[in-house]
């Protein structure tokens, strides 16, 4: 019978490891954003998010989302291994088509909700950012409720019992 290594010999022996992913309270690893750009990318993408009438982010499948009631936009930060940092956005029926005809290397179908009509938008090759803004606010009108719109389109809510004159 061959003579067996010492546990401590045996631990010397062992490869290093690469170190492991944060994981969220979900299970999901939590994924970061690369180099000073793509977290200046993430930055921006947030304030534009969080500027609307109530909104808020929570960390889902490791990744930021922001919503007004239902996920309005969420964050595709190299999912499973993607070359690239974009945002993924419910959109009316043909944006999508449209907009990954004309530009395919911003704008493509995002995996698990592309066949429900969202958008992907690139954010990490310096996108116009009023684009993103206008299709992000776009996403917003798509979930959130009427008063939410209308908040963000600037129309006082109706008050109940109240006379027009």
């Amino acid at each position: 019978m061959p003579a067996r290594k010492s546990p401590s010999k045996a631990r010397a022996t062992r490869k290093p490891t690469r170190p492991r992913a944060k994981v969220t309270a979900s299970g999901h690893p939590l994924k970061v954003p690369r180099g000073r750009a793509e977290i200046a990318a993430v930055a921006r993408l947030r304030a534009i998010c969080l500027a609307l009438p109530d909104a808020t982010e929570k960390l889902a499948w490791g990744e930021p989302t922001w919503r007004a009631g239902k996920i309005f936009a969420q964050m595709d930060t190299h999912h499973h291994g993607a070359d690239h940092l974009a945002v993924w956005l419910p959109a009316r029926e043909g944006v999508q088509e449209e907009l990954v005809l004309e530009n395919p290397e911003l704008f493509f179908r995002p995996p698990y909700v592309g066949h429900l009509g969202w958008i992907g938008v690139r954010i990490d090759r310096k996108p116009d950012w009023n684009v993103v803004a206008g299709l992000v606010a776009d996403a917003y009108r798509q979930v959130a409720s009427p008063r939410l719109v209308g908040r963000l389109d600037g129309v006082a809510p109706k008050r109940p019992g109240a006379r027009h004159i």
